[in-house]
């Protein structure tokens, strides 16, 4: 009997850790690529734009460098989260602010 409880118990936490391997993080791959995808054309629109010697415009740079690394290594939701802020910081440079 004891042996049976064992078993069980060890059973129950292999499938509660394999579900947790499985899980999914929120953002994916391709939504972080799609977003920094975003950011950078509209970044390369605002230089063309003649905004790229804003702040604003600096911020969104610096904030798609760090989306990269994220990207880089796996951390999703940051990089959406970055990507996000840098368009931002785009959108207030073509304002002039």
């Amino acid at each position: 009997m004891k042996q049976l409880m064992m078993l069980v118990a060890v059973s129950v936490m292999a499938l509660v850790l394999a579900s947790c391997a499985g899980a999914r993080k929120g953002y994916s791959a391709e939504q972080c690529r799609q977003a920094v995808d975003t950011a950078y054309e509209e970044l390369n629109f605002a230089k063309s734009e003649g905004f790229a010697g804003t702040v604003n415009y600096t911020k969104a740079a610096s904030l798609l460098t760090a989306a990269k690394t994220n990207q880089t290594f796996e951390s999703y939701d940051a990089c959406v989260e970055n990507a996000e802020k840098a368009r931002y910081y785009i959108n207030e440079s073509k304002k002039g602010e």
